[in-house]
């Protein structure tokens, strides 16, 4: 609970560091509401996308904005590489090479008072090095989709509807042995779809989501890791002599509470910041032990071109046992813990 307390208490300091651009935001208001022109500027910090138009009707004393309805196409599409090459080297060491693949895709819709974002997501990073077998480094496959609506448009409350699936591409072990497979694709798989409210639509890169009815499906597809009862799922009932009499089930529903922060900021030119924070409880199992999902990202803009990455990201789930060795070196089943991974990379970034 400590560490959900210092969760809380990150997203309270970034609301405070969104508060300049809240009230930057408050007086460009009403600053429109007194004239008839408004001068626009991209949000975003490496897309070239153009803001859209604003379109300004009269009535009577004031100014009511409307912003004109639009489409905004995002398509990002990344490789980062690095190797390493070693030829009679006296220090020891292995020749190795790694690469990461990555793609953003957006489609955000907005007019005055309706907003429709959709993203994909995808990510996939394998690594070679002398003697080894092929390794994969990273694998990841997110949807996205958020909904919201709000009364008027001078207000920064929407009623919002959001929609998110993730999964991977292909199995995970934990290397070097590759007999007992962790994960596959579609398992597990989580799809998360639920109501709520939304804050900071018309701030520039902030939002928090909070959705008091939330259903979470986890979705272990692979019968294998559903027999052992994976990710959270009813495992097989057995006889005594080890044989299945039931299948494990393949899908486990949960119903809870979702919060969430995305924030994204310049912090100097050309240095970029980019947090996503996702807090989820369920009512019926274990209520306030949180499952937590939280990334940090520095982005450093070489070039339109080149970018440098510093990455963060952490995970907790109650549903997911860490395997561990016995005495022996056999898998045996833990308890779940922290899970946590950082990336360091640079690659070629070209948005289309």
């Amino acid at each position: 609970m400590k560490f959900f307390y210092c969760i809380l208490f990150f997203i309270t300091g970034q609301i405070i560091l969104a508060q300049d651009s809240i009230e930057n935001n408050i007086a460009r208001t009403e600053n429109l509401r007194s004239t008839n022109h408004l001068t626009s500027r991209p949000i975003s910090f490496f897309s070239k996308t153009k803001a859209p138009k604003p379109v300004l009707h009269k009535r009577g004393p004031l100014v009511d904005i409307n912003i004109e309805s639009s489409w905004v196409k995002i398509n990002k599409f990344g490789i980062d590489l690095s190797e390493v090459a070693l030829v009679n080297w006296n220090s020891g060491g292995g020749s190795s090479v790694s690469g990461i693949v990555n793609t953003d895709i957006k489609r955000n819709y907005k007019n005055g008072k309706v907003k429709w974002r959709n993203e994909l997501l995808a990510k996939y990073g394998l690594n070679k090095q002398k003697e080894q077998e092929l390794r994969k480094t990273d694998d990841k496959l997110e949807i996205n989709s958020n909904f919201g609506y709000r009364k008027d448009t001078l207000s920064n409350w929407y009623y919002s509807a959001r929609l998110g699936f993730n999964t991977q591409f292909a199995n995970g072990y934990k290397y070097p042995n590759t007999e007992n497979k962790l994960s596959s694709v579609m398992a597990p798989a989580y799809l998360f779809f639920g109501a709520g409210s939304e804050y900071g639509a018309t701030i520039d890169n902030f939002q928090i989501y909070a959705s008091p009815v939330t259903l979470k499906s986890t979705f272990v597809l692979d019968q294998e890791l559903a027999n052992k009862g994976a990710f959270g799922v009813e495992p097989a009932v057995k006889n005594e002599d080890g044989s299945v009499e039931k299948d494990g089930e393949n899908v486990r529903l949960q119903f809870g509470i979702l919060l969430s922060n995305e924030y994204e900021a310049n912090i100097v030119e050309n240095i970029s910041l980019s947090n996503k924070l996702s807090l989820y409880t369920d009512y019926l199992n274990k209520f306030g032990n949180v499952d937590i999902n939280w990334e940090i990202d520095f982005n450093f803009k070489v070039n339109e071109y080149v970018l440098a990455k510093l990455g963060s990201h952490l995970k907790y789930d109650d549903d997911i046992k860490i395997l561990e060795e016995n005495i022996v070196g056999e898998p045996v089943e833990g308890g779940p813990r922290v899970q946590w991974k950082q990336q360091l990379g640079i690659g070629i970034i070209v948005a289309l």
